[in-house]
């Protein structure tokens, strides 16, 4: 690799950084092929006239950007898919490693999901909870039947209408299908940890809902481009890398450092498009607008011995994307602090590259370093988080418009802000804060309930009868992410022994994100939360006194009635729709927390879903709230009503002012 200096040797002294670097041709480069001798080709072409797709000479690995989905290949003698994460015109390099130790596409994940290597890194435990990480063999077979997992595969995409997604929307996507494309993911992915809970197994989910759907086509923004992706917006969050792939924002699953080809002047190179910065390596930039962002490569997997990056694939393009002033998109990879060894990935928008330069690591090694700079006039993402952190940290206040630190009265064990920066309203009339439900009385048991005697909390592997009311699955994962819906859930009543903190009483515990009722521009008080929230977790219950069907107010505005129709999870549900074993009406007007703030839309990103806590002969029914989709931090809550049934007159229309492409203009 030669240097600014024309040597192949970085000078130990003060190093130019405007200087230019010396970039070779990609005909220049480490071919992408093995350099295994074939005696039959001829001199210097071996491999050359080999198509991307095979057949490959003896000891040549497929070159895996290529292949799609309907083509597969043999492991133990089971044919399994083979997915298509970037176009053929991605200049992504194979996922092993090269024999000169460089590793697979650009910059290795750090994130759990390479193994390119033969291993995966994985932590060991549920899904979603405490983990120890260790490294594992991968295995071909899986924690649930191949047939079993494409069964529910083809159901759950059929109901979102994914078995045929129009060609021009694929490569060009709108907002709808981003969402519907990353919510079916979601939804896949709690049905595997589901399925594989109930046999102890550790099989990432998240990969197999993963590459099932790569293999079945369903990704959107397929073509890729330089600058925005249609239907992801600044400030968008995923707490997967697949989830990148499948919406086109980041088309490699583990390299940091997308790139595609330009053709200039007749030639091709490489063009940076996007980077993940998840502090694999020594990226800065904690002001938020500039990124010093480390090359890939310098690291030997056996070993871990340190190597000189060199000026090739992600970074040549990056240097390229340097000369040509084009701009990048930047995701940056934060922790996630309700997951500790899991990360959130949060698109930062656009940036440019303004220099690079070449300076020795903590190791030794020399690494290539770009500066990049956020395009001006861009919302707020990154700097928005850091504000936010600073604000529970208590380095800095809120802001203007703050009227009460805590409207619970520290009824909650998380404080929620009341805020109105819009006018000058001092706040919603007056009511009492509760944290649950108020019964006068409770209703007829569904089932007979002893409740159960897990000391220890509830465990999908003992016979608890709790978990056999949920047909024998745990319904949550250990930091409450919801895995089943469209049906009813037995919770931990109070004539069980389990602790407070069990699996099995998530919603009990009362709200786990730091929320905060602020004044909407039109439509009153709304809600919001200052933390992300993930697909499937549990916001809040809503709370309020439960009323019966003749002590209705029907000009009371604080109403759930689960009477009504509502939309299912499922546009076209395999499961049966989300119902009450009894009629329920919950009024919040005079008691309530802060659910009762929680607007209607018609493209709602939060859902409900019915909670059963049974002692004895008893029966509790409770709503529960959870996020239909991930959430980013101050984006609104909301969730839609319902419809009224025909027979009932007293409910008014409303004007809805949810500005969604779905709107229906009113509601009750």
């Amino acid at each position: 690799m030669e240097n600014a200096y024309g040597s192949n040797n970085v000078p130990s002294g003060p190093v130019n950084k405007h200087a230019v670097l010396t970039v070779k041709p990609l005909r220049c480069l480490v071919p992408v092929f093995p350099s295994q001798t074939d005696p039959s080709a001829p001199p210097n072409s071996q491999y050359a006239s080999v198509p991307p797709s095979g057949p490959f000479p003896s000891g040549a690995a497929p070159f895996f950007p290529f292949y799609t989905g309907s083509e597969a290949q043999k492991e133990g003698g089971r044919a399994f898919p083979i997915p298509s994460p970037v176009p053929i015109n991605s200049f992504k390099s194979p996922g092993t490693a090269s024999k000169n130790g460089d590793i697979g596409s650009s910059r290795r994940n750090t994130d759990g999901d390479d193994y390119s290597d033969g291993y995966e890194h994985v932590e060991v435990g549920s899904d979603e909870g405490p983990k120890r990480a260790t490294r594992r063999k991968v295995r071909s077979g899986n924690g649930i039947a191949d047939a079993d997992a494409e069964a529910i595969v083809s159901d759950v995409m059929r109901s979102f209408n994914l078995l045929e997604i129009d060609t021009f929307r694929q490569a060009d996507s709108d907002k709808e299908l981003v969402d519907r494309i990353i919510v079916v993911y979601n939804l896949l992915r709690r049905k595997f940890t589901m399925l594989d809970d109930t046999k102890g197994a550790a099989r990432r989910p998240d990969l197999k809902a993963g590459t099932l759907c790569m293999s079945k086509g369903v990704r959107a923004n397929v073509k890729k481009r330089i600058g925005p992706v249609p239907g992801i917006d600044v400030g968008d969050i995923f707490f997967f890398r697949m989830e990148l792939c499948l919406a086109g924002l980041h088309a490699p699953s583990m390299a940091g450092i997308d790139y595609m080809g330009v053709r200039v002047s007749g030639d091709e190179e490489p063009l940076a498009v996007s980077i993940v910065s998840s502090g694999g390596y020594d990226d800065e930039g904690d002001d938020g607008e500039v990124l010093l962002y480390t090359g890939h490569g310098g690291v030997q997997r056996k070993d871990k011995a340190l190597m000189d990056q060199k000026l090739e694939r992600g970074n040549l393009a990056l240097e390229k994307s340097l000369h040509r002033a084009n701009e990048v998109r930047v995701i940056r990879g934060l922790k996630d602090v309700a997951y500790p060894t899991g990360k959130i990935y949060v698109y930062d928008g656009l940036y440019k590259i303004h220099e690079s330069w070449i300076e020795k690591a903590k190791g030794g090694c020399n690494v290539f370093k770009y500066k990049l700079v956020r395009v001006a006039g861009q919302p707020e993402a990154f700097t928005l988080w850091k504000s936010i952190q600073q604000w529970k940290e208590g380095m800095s206040t809120r802001g203007d418009g703050v009227i009460l630190p805590d409207l619970t009265s520290g009824a909650e064990s998380l404080p929620v802000c009341l805020v109105n920066d819009v006018d000058d309203e001092k706040g919603p009339a007056y009511f009492t804060y509760v944290r649950s439900l108020k019964y006068t009385k409770p209703f007829p048991s569904v089932r007979s309930s002893l409740g159960c005697d897990c000391a220890g909390g509830c465990q999908t592997s003992s016979n608890c009868s709790c978990i056999q009311g949920n047909g024998g699955y745990m319904p949550y994962t250990a930091i409450g992410v919801l895995l089943t819906h469209n049906s009813l859930i037995h919770e931990c009543g109070h004539s069980c022994v389990c602790p407070p903190n069990c699996r099995n009483r998530i919603s009990q515990a009362g709200i786990r994100v730091r929320l905060e009722v602020f004044k909407t521009k039109n439509k009153g008080w709304g809600l919001r939360s200052w933390d992300p929230i993930r697909a499937g977790a549990f916001i809040c219950e809503y709370a309020g006194v439960v009323v019966g069907g003749n002590g209705i107010d029907y000009d009371d505005n604080y109403i759930f009635d689960a009477t009504r129709s509502f939309e299912t999870l499922e546009p076209q549900p395999t499961e049966e729709p989300v119902k009450f074993p009894y009629p329920l009406v919950i009024s919040a007007k005079h008691e309530g927390n802060v659910s009762r703030f929680m607007n209607h839309s018609c493209s709602p990103n939060v859902y409900w879903q019915p909670v059963v806590r049974e002692n004895q002969d008893e029966s509790y029914l409770h709503v529960g709230l959870y996020a239909f989709k991930h959430i980013p931090p101050m984006q609104e809550l909301t969730f839609n009503y319902g419809m009224v049934r025909a027979d009932n007159s007293g409910f008014r229309r409303k004007k809805c002012l949810c500005g969604s492409s779905n709107c229906k203009g009113s509601f009750y």
